[in-house]
């Protein structure tokens, strides 16, 4: 059985409780470690650890990103979730369960210079990468361990120690062999985990597992699944593939295939993202006005500033609302042009929902852009209706100018402390 030191880099070719090299108890051992290259990285709470590594004082600190007293949870450090504090959840209620939890306001220009960072890392490795978020990717590492002179494993154990070393920030390895167990892997051992997922254990690993360990099932189709006797994988495999389709339909299709770990989509660089959006979902459902306005308001800046680093803009608007019964509802509004303005998707989404014909309280909100195009098409006609516009437009640009030179706190809209 190879071990891998993930401090040193020395492989071994049987089990080994600590290294031979360096005596680093950090050891990852599996039959097929050598034999993998499907991977996925994770960031370790990426923006508070971006804001530890910023302010060093930090560092021992419970440590919360978001809004203000009447905002939410983004992420927070391992040290607050301890506390019991996750993300969405009411400011108020995270500071009751931590009050000694320092807040602080969510830097975005600098989570997309680390992001980056890290990207331009993985591209030394591999180019087939394929980002979920500024946070985490899919790596397809295949045929690389000659072009590197080392398998996989050690090339992901390499990447984390640079992150560490380089840029003072953390992630968490899974590896596979396909996209759904590494993204599984991943999440088993946080913070600064590396887990194996090999071909031989993939049924018995997934056998007793809740159906929720699949992306994809959230509490509304968990509660389906429920309601038709199946909570494990277990459950799922005594279905046929038929019966399952025809009672949950594609998704009855895509579960029979990954509760037999059956996956396989291609790590993709190239597909073109063909949306942006951002939604929260509420620790305790809400129809207070003003929080849900402040809401909107940072979802549409998260989509404007992920629109901006990506250099696209997106012509129809989207609001997506959830009430506490599971009801969801979707409205959907074409601007004249694309738009990368955070002001232009605001105004569109805040419409959408003075108008969605739905009322509260709401466990879910989310803000996105469609129909996307390069960002030189952005924004390009005036609205004659709204003369303001254009000012607003160029004050969100030099806004834009100030942050990037000075940092994201240089200036903040009081919308969005609500």
């Amino acid at each position: 059985m190879p071990s891998l030191c993930r401090d040193c880099l020395t492989l071994t070719d049987s089990p080994v409780a600590r290294c031979p090299a360096c005596r680093s108890p950090r050891i990852v051992a599996h039959d097929e470690l050598t034999a993998l290259s499907i991977a996925h990285m994770d960031c370790d709470a990426f923006y508070a650890s971006v804001e530890k590594r910023d302010n060093p004082a930090l560092r021992d600190q419970p440590v919360i990103v978001g809004g203000g007293q009447r905002g939410v949870v983004s992420t927070c450090c391992y040290i607050a979730r301890i506390k019991g504090v996750r993300s969405a959840m009411p400011m108020f209620q995270a500071l009751k369960l931590c009050p000694e939890a320092v807040v602080v306001k969510p830097r975005f220009a600098a989570y997309t210079e680390a992001s980056r960072a890290i990207r331009a890392m993985m591209e030394e490795l591999t180019p087939a990468i394929e980002p979920l978020s500024l946070d985490e990717a899919f790596l397809d590492l295949t045929g690389t361990a000659r072009l590197h002179g080392a398998p996989p494993a050690v090339l992901l154990a390499r990447l984390t120690k640079r992150m560490e070393d380089e840029l003072g920030l953390t992630g968490s390895i899974g590896l596979s062999h396909n996209k759904f167990l590494a993204k599984i892997a991943s999440d088993l051992d946080k913070p600064r985990g590396f887990s194996v997922i090999g071909k031989a254990e993939t049924e018995s690993f997934l056998k007793p597992k809740p159906v929720r360990i699949i992306w994809g099932v959230g509490t509304a189709t968990q509660t389906a699944l429920e309601q038709a006797g199946i909570r494990t994988i277990a459950d799922l495999l005594r279905w046929d593939r038929t019966d399952l389709t025809a009672r949950f339909g594609s998704m009855g299709d895509r579960l029979w295939h990954l509760a037999r770990g059956l996956d396989t989509r291609r790590v993709n660089r190239d597909e073109k993202p063909k949306s942006i959006s951002k939604e929260t979902t509420f620790f305790e459902d809400t129809s207070d006005p003003d929080l849900l306005d402040g809401h909107i308001w940072r979802l549409s800046e998260q989509v404007a500033d992920r629109a901006k680093a990506k250099r696209l803009s997106g012509r129809t608007v989207t609001l997506k609302l959830k009430r506490k019964d599971f009801q969801l509802v979707t409205r959907r509004h074409a601007l004249s042009d694309p738009t990368q303005l955070t002001d232009r998707i605001y105004r569109a989404a805040r419409d959408l929902f003075d108008h969605a014909g739905i009322t509260g309280p709401f466990r879910l909100i989310g803000v996105g852009i469609s129909d996307l195009a390069p960002e030189d098409q952005a924004d390009l006609s005036q609205d004659l209706l709204d003369p303001g516009a254009t000012k607003r437009a160029a004050a969100e640009r030099a806004t834009d100018a100030i942050r990037a030179r000075f940092g994201a706190e240089a200036i903040i809209k009081g919308r969005a402390l609500r």
